[in-house]
C-alpha cells in the first residue's frame, strides 16, 4: 500500500510539472506574440500617420469592391446595418445583401425601406448553391449600389457563395450584416491591395470591436461605451487581446490563419479558384483563408495575407450565456473541422510558416487547450480527494496563472489606450480593468465549458449554427 501511495505521489508531482510546463509554453507564446504585435502596431501607425485616404477615395486606381452581407432573421438590425453599408466613404463598390431564407420579416423590411423591385441579373454560377428565389434592386437612385438576393436557406457559407457568384468586382468584402463599419473602413481595407509588391494580396482583415451599449445613428457609430452587462464587457477585453496582441503578430510572421467572418476582404479570383466557401463547416471564414493560402503554396504563387489594426468594424456580442455557449461551441467545431480538413499541412515543411508554426499552434493551444484544462481539473480533484496534492506548489501555480491572465489583459488594455483610445472615459477604463480581474473566475470557465460542448457536438455530428438571437443596437433618435 505504501508503494502504491508513493507511486501516486510521484505521478501527482509529474502531473503538476507537466501542467506548469504547458502553462509556461502557452504564456511564453502569448508574450512573444504580444511583443511582435506591439512592434508591428507601432510600425503601422508610423507608416500611416500621414496617409491621406481622400487621395485613394478620388483615385481611379482604387480597387473595385463588392460587399457581401448574408442575412438570416436580422430584422432587429437590418435596416440600420444596410444603411451603414450604403453610406461608406468609398466610390467603387456595390452592396449585395443575401437573405438566406429568413423566417422573420427581414426581406419585407428591405423591400419597403429601399423601394426594391424584382430584376433580371446575369449570374455566372461558378459555385453550386441553393436556389435563388429572386434578385431585387432599388427604384431609388440613392440606393443604386444595393442588390438584395432572396434564396433558399443554406447557411452562411452558401449565402456567401451566392454573393461570390453575383459579385461584379475583382475584390469581395464579406461582412456580417449585423455589423457597423467605420466610415473609412473600405478605404483602409483596400489599401493593402494597392501596396503589394511582388506578392499578391489574397485577403485582408480588420479589427472587430464590441458594439453593445454604443450609440448608433443612421448606420454610424456616434458614441462608444462600455457594456453595462459583465459578459459583453469582458468580451471587449477578449477582442482587444485577440486583435491587438494576436493577429497583428501573425500578420507580421505571415502566418495568419483567420480573417474574421464579421469583416474581411478577399481576391475574388483566388477565392473562386480555391472553391469558394465550404458549406460543410461552421468555420467557413477560417477554412477559406487556410484553403486559399494552401492553394497559393501548392501552386508556388507568391502571396501574402494582410491585416489592418484599425478598429473598422463593430458587432453585437452575446449578452447571455445561452447564446454565448452556442457561439463558442460553434467556433470550436469550426476549428476542429478546419484542422481536420487540412491535417496534411501539420508539421509539413512544404507549407512553410503555416505548416510548421501556425497549424501546430492552433492545434496545441486553440483546439487542445480546453480539453487539457478540463483533464487537469479532473486530475486535480482526484489528487485532492486522495490527499496527494502538493498544495504549496499547486497554490503557487494557480496564482501564477491567474496573475498572468490579468497582466495580459492589462497589457491589451494599455495597448488600446496608447493607440486608438476608443474608450476615452476614465470610468470605462476602470470598468475594463476590473473586468480583467474578474474574467479568470467568471468568464474563462464558461469559455472552456462551451469549447467542451463543441467537442461533444462534433463527436455527435451536430450540424449548423443554431439560433443566434439579436437584441439590436442602441439607437439615438434624430
Amino acid at each position: 500500500m505504501t508503494f502504491f501511495n508513493n507511486e501516486i505521489k510521484v505521478f501527482s508531482d509529474i502531473y503538476l510539472i507537466l501542467i506548469l510546463g504547458y502553462a509556461t509554453l502557452i504564456m511564453s507564446s502569448y508574450l512573444i506574440l504580444a511583443y511582435l504585435s506591439t512592434k508591428e502596431l507601432r510600425k503601422y501607425l508610423k507608416k500611416n500617420s500621414f496617409v491621406d485616404y481622400n487621395v485613394l477615395l478620388t483615385s481611379g486606381f482604387a480597387p473595385k469592391l463588392s460587399l457581401i452581407a448574408p442575412a438570416y432573421n436580422e430584422s432587429f438590425t437590418i435596416e440600420e446595418n444596410v444603411k451603414s453599408l450604403l453610406s461608406l466613404n468609398y466610390n467603387n463598390y456595390q452592396v449585395i445583401v443575401v437573405n438566406d431564407g429568413s423566417k422573420d420579416n427581414s426581406l419585407e423590411i428591405l423591400i419597403k425601406t429601399y423601394d426594391l423591385v424584382l430584376t433580371e441579373l446575369e449570374i455566372h454560377s461558378k459555385i453550386k448553391t441553393k436556389n435563388i428565389k429572386g434578385i431585387y434592386t432599388s427604384r431609388n437612385a440613392a440606393y443604386k449600389r444595393l442588390i438584395v438576393v432572396d434564396k433558399e436557406n443554406g447557411g452562411k457559407a452558401d449565402a456567401l457563395n451566392v454573393g461570390l457568384n453575383i459579385a461584379q468586382n475583382p475584390y469581395v468584402v464579406c461582412i456580417d450584416v449585423d455589423c457597423i463599419l467605420d466610415k473609412d473602413a473600405l478605404l483602409k481595407l483596400a489599401k493593402p491591395f494597392l501596396e503589394s509588391y511582388g506578392k499578391r494580396v489574397i485577403a485582408t482583415g480588420g479589427v472587430v470591436r464590441v458594439a453593445n451599449q454604443c450609440i448608433i445613428k443612421n448606420g454610424r457609430m456616434i458614441e462608444v461605451n462600455i457594456p453595462d452587462i459583465i459578459l459583453p464587457r469582458i468580451q471587449v477585453l477578449e477582442y482587444l487581446r485577440a486583435f491587438l496582441l494576436g493577429r497583428m503578430a501573425w500578420s507580421r510572421l505571415d502566418g495568419l490563419l483567420l480573417i474574421s467572418g464579421a469583416f474581411g476582404a478577399f481576391d475574388k479570383e483566388i477565392a473562386l479558384l480555391a472553391g469558394g466557401y465550404n458549406t460543410k463547416t461552421v468555420g467557413e471564414d477560417m477554412e477559406l483563408v487556410v484553403r486559399m493560402r494552401r492553394y497559393m503554396l501548392e501552386n508556388k504563387i507568391p502571396y501574402t495575407v494582410s491585416y489592418i489594426p484599425d478598429p473598422l468594424c463593430w458587432t453585437e456580442a452575446p449578452e447571455d450565456f445561452s447564446i454565448f455557449k452556442k457561439q463558442r461551441s460553434r467556433w470550436m467545431r469550426g476549428t476542429i473541422e478546419t484542422l481536420k480538413l487540412h491535417k496534411k499541412m501539420f508539421l509539413n515543411p512544404k507549407y512553410k510558416m503555416l505548416g510548421m508554426i501556425s497549424i501546430p499552434y492552433w492545434t496545441f493551444f486553440e483546439f487542445l487547450a480546453p480539453g487539457i484544462e478540463f483533464v487537469g481539473l479532473v486530475l486535480t480533484a482526484v489528487f485532492m480527494i486522495l490527499g496527494f496534492l502538493n498544495w504549496h506548489f499547486f497554490v503557487l501555480l494557480l496564482l501564477f496563472v491567474y496573475f498572468f491572465a490579468v497582466m495580459f489583459s492589462v497589457i491589451a488594455l494599455f495597448s488600446e489606450e496608447n493607440t486608438y483610445h476608443k474608450y476615452p472615459k476614465q470610468a470605462d477604463f476602470f470598468k475594463l480593468l476590473l473586468a480583467a480581474f474578474i474574467e479568470p473566475f467568471y468568464f474563462h470557465p464558461y469559455t472552456v465549458y462551451a469549447s467542451l460542448i463543441g467537442y461533444k457536438e462534433k463527436i455527435m455530428g451536430t450540424k449548423g449554427w443554431g439560433e443566434m438571437t439579436r437584441k439590436g443596437f442602441n439607437k439615438k433618435q434624430s
